[in-house]
């Protein structure tokens, strides 16, 4: 590769696109170079040429800007320790010590000169910005590049203040973490070099300081424009007398940053974390919010492991700088940080996914628990936006709130988070919210620490039933812009697609088991009750199955859920009031139910015959017979089975099953003389329009629930009996050819019970499920006893899919038309 020349040829560079294409030809040539060795001195003449052209007015935009200061870094900061290329070649070792200072030259004089091009707080910033990463490097010798080129470039900005002072200064809580960081470095020429960094830095601030107050002291009246503010010492200022003024006005920079340098210093190789305690105090009157915020997160990148790892012992010395630095600075100036507390939180939990040892991730932590103690509210917000399923460092620093001193409060904490699970997962402009679930989150991790338990037990039920109502919400719901998480650090194996209602489920096991409920919970597992509660339809199923188990078990906090739950019930949309109905329904079996006043059991119960939305009907008539088991609430409730009957009518037939089922309870206990015949006839009337029910189960139990039913009429037969009973027959004959084995087999018994009712003498053929090809004396005999043609008396609710059939085969058993086959 031909070397770069020094001089490029002005009618090259005449138009700014032939100067930005040479541009690219040098940083190619610079990536092209090897980072192993210093051969050549294309490195340094490419850098050179690079500085002629930022001379001649250069535009580059701040990503361009960025990327060649990066690839100049990199390629740099990259190469061996000079004594390693040394022993490499040594027969060319003062060479390389020449190549190598003029090469390191060449890029600080880039630095310098792209400075001056664009001397703002963001030229300055994306100069910066690219030498940070390399200051936290595990060799030693791409930290001294780092930090000399960082004072390089201060020294450079001191010199240049008349143009920059009034424009503040960039990244200066980033800068600063950085340099401090450093003055704990265990190469102590580096801490050196860096705490000389740190008083720069100093000098800068406080010349932009003084500027500020002379500004502003020039327009007051009250004070004479002479009358300049200075440093008397310890950070405290004072207004110097005119002639002081002129005085100190002769100091020059140099004596300042001599002025600054015994301030500050000296430095301590014994115990550098002084020197870093002394600065964070001094430095506090030019830290804002956002640089402290800044400061917190640099400490906390310190604690990186890099491709190089550290020793350990100088891993031990880095984490005791980091910790040093973020407990001063929390303790001195978390007054300033509840505005930037999310993103405190946010970059903690970005860093944590580069620290793996265990004592560094718990320095990384400190933040975590020291802001709660003050700030808890602030704190559990920014750690609800974590994003979900939370990985293992969300879940730590949800740990973190309680493990480690000082800690919040965790009775608070849980009132916070069961607050958070009373939100709707949906807003009101119909967005989703990930808050209700972040909590649930953030509960479950609070329950793997055993310390908590007590404080959970006291407001456990509310717990428990918030989550079962947030599992209905969450049915079908996903979360927005959700995306597969990564693999995570501590574990390589893909993690499964995350279902928000599964997650939320497995919380109401975890608090289950952790309030002792294990019986309940393999109770629960071995019905399939966990799956039900997760499906839309069967939601309330799997809550009464876990109520009904936690009754069976006798789960301590069953009063205390009862009176809860009491209020509850007339709150909140139709999904929180099916799941708390759902529950409370379950909680009738009690003996405690007993003092509660009737308005609130058997009342409850009765008006929810009457809702509009149907699981709640069928909710209602689960409760009624429950009541119905205790001898003072019989009457009362059997007086109730027309209108529970009477509920059923329009339902779908799993919902009419469930029901019905419930009701048996209630017909078991009535006496023969105190049956109302018009009660079965209604439920013959509901139970009729499912036979033909696409569900197989839901068919076959409608066909065996309707011949029990048909068992308890009584003679005599009445007209509405005759009339139900006929109307059953054809769809009954039917369905028993077209259908499976098993509901073929229900339609069998209900056929032979609703002829021995009704005193019918059908043939053996009626009961088969074979073709009834040629066989019309048999047919014959079975149009006896349906209606003449034309005579059509319907039952109410019979759908379409019954009719049709109905209509259809009293003409064919009739003789009318050909012999087609019953089932065509």
């Amino acid at each position: 590769m031909a070397l770069v020349q020094n001089k490029v040829p002005q009618d090259l560079l005449r138009a700014e696109g032939e100067k930005k294409t040479v541009m690219m030809k040098m940083m190619r040539q610079i990536q092209e170079e090897p980072l192993d060795s210093l051969l050549t001195s294309v490195r340094w003449r490419a850098m050179e040429t690079l500085t002629q052209l930022s001379h001649m007015r250069l535009v580059l935009d701040v990503q361009e800007r960025a990327q060649l200061v990066s690839t100049c870094v990199h390629s740099v900061f990259s190469l061996p320790s000079v004594r390693a290329m040394q022993e490499q070649d040594e027969a060319r070792a003062e060479a390389i010590q020449t190549l190598y200072h003029q090469t390191l030259e060449a890029l600080q004089t880039l630095l310098h000169a792209l400075f001056i091009e664009d001397p703002t707080p963001s030229g300055l910033k994306s100069i910066l910005e690219p030498l940070g990463p390399w200051m936290n490097s595990g060799k030693a010798h791409e930290r001294a590049r780092a930090v000399n080129s960082n004072i390089s470039l201060l020294n450079h900005t001191l010199l240049s203040l008349p143009f920059y002072m009034s424009s503040g200064f960039p990244a200066l809580g980033l800068l600063l973490g950085r340099l401090i960081l450093r003055i704990g470095d265990p190469d102590e020429e580096i801490g050196r070099k860096a705490l000389d960094g740190v008083t720069i830095l100093y000098t800068i601030l406080e010349l932009q300081k003084r500027q500020a107050h002379t500004a502003r002291f020039s327009k007051s009246k009250m004070i004479h424009p002479r009358r300049l503010p200075v440093r008397a010492g310890h950070g405290n200022w004072v207004c110097l007398s005119p002639d002081g003024a002129r005085d100190k006005e002769e100091t020059n920079t140099k004596e300042l940053y001599e002025s600054n340098k015994r301030f500050l210093g000296p430095y301590n190789p014994v115990s550098p974390c002084q020197n870093i305690l002394r600065v964070i105090a001094e430095f506090g009157d030019f830290l804002d919010p956002q640089q402290v915020k800044d400061l917190l997160l640099a400490a906390v990148e310190g604690l990186r492991g890099g491709a190089e790892p550290w020793g350990k012992e100088a891993g031990e010395m880095m984490q005791l700088a980091s910790e040093v630095t973020l407990s001063s600075v929390l303790e001195w100036y978390r007054h300033k940080v509840l505005d930037v507390i999310p993103e405190i939180m946010q970059g903690i939990y970005r860093q944590l996914s580069h620290i793996q040892d265990p004592r560094a991730r718990e320095v990384a932590l400190l933040p975590v628990s020291f802001l709660a103690s003050s700030f808890m509210t602030e704190v559990v917000v920014a750690l609800l936006m974590c994003p979900l399923p939370l990985n293992s460092n969300g879940a730590e620093m949800w740990r973190q709130l309680i493990l480690r001193k000082p800690s919040c409060d965790v009775r608070d904490l849980l009132d916070l988070l069961l607050s958070s699970l009373k939100e709707k997962p949906v807003t009101k402009k119909g967005r989703a919210s990930i808050v209700p679930l972040a909590a649930a989150s953030g509960l479950c991790e609070l329950l793997s620490v055993n310390s908590c338990a007590s404080c959970v037990r006291r407001i456990y039920p509310q717990l428990l039933l918030a989550l079962l109502i947030q599992v209905h919400y969450h049915i079908g719901i996903k979360l927005p812009g959700h995306r597969v998480p990564q693999k995570d650090t501590k574990n390589q194996a893909q993690p499964p697609a995350f279902v928000p209602v599964h997650w939320v489920v497995k919380v109401v096991k975890t608090l289950l088991l952790k309030m002792g409920c294990s019986y309940e919970v393999v109770f629960v597992e071995a019905e399939g009750g966990w799956e039900l509660m997760e499906q839309a339809e069967s939601h309330h199923l799997g809550v009464s199955l876990l109520a009904r188990a936690m009754v069976r078990y006798t789960c301590q906090e069953l009063c205390r859920l009862l009176y809860l739950l009491i209020p509850l019930l007339e709150r909140g949309d139709e999904k929180h009031k099916i799941t708390a109905t759902a529950f409370f329904v379950e909680l009738l079996q009690m003996k405690q139910v007993r003092r509660i006043p009737e308005e609130y059991s058997l009342g409850r119960m009765v008006e929810g015959l009457c809702h509009r939305e149907p699981v709640m009907k069928v909710l209602s008539i689960r409760g009624l017979t429950i009541l119905a088991r205790r001898s003072e609430k019989m009457t009362k409730v059997q007086a109730l089975l027309p209108s529970m009957v009477r509920s059923l009518k329009s339902l779908d037939g799993v919902l009419v099953v469930e029901a019905i089922d419930s009701l048996k309870t209630i017909f078991k206990g009535q006496d023969r003389k105190q049956r109302d015949s018009s009660v079965y006839v209604e439920m013959l009337q509901v139970l009729l329009p499912h036979f033909s029910d696409s569900r197989e189960e839901v068919s076959a139990s409608c066909i065996n629930m309707y011949g029990k039913v048909v068992q308890k009429l009584q003679a005599p037969c009445t007209q509405a009996m005759e009339e139900q009973l006929i109307h059953a027959l054809v769809p009954l004959l039917l369905i028993m050819q077209e259908s499976n084995a098993k509901v073929g087999q229900k339609c069998v018994k209900t056929l032979f019970r609703c002829s021995c009712f009704m005193a019918w003498e059908l043939p053996r053929t009626a009961y088969s499920r074979k073709p009834w090809d040629n066989r019309q004396q048999a047919v014959a005999k079975i149009c006896k006893y349906l209606p003449g043609p034309g005579v059509r008396q319907e039952p109410e609710g019979l759908p379409p899919e019954v009719l049709r059939p109905v209509h259809r085969v009293p003409g064919a058993l009739h003789g009318e038309g050909d012999d087609r086959r019953l089932d065509e």
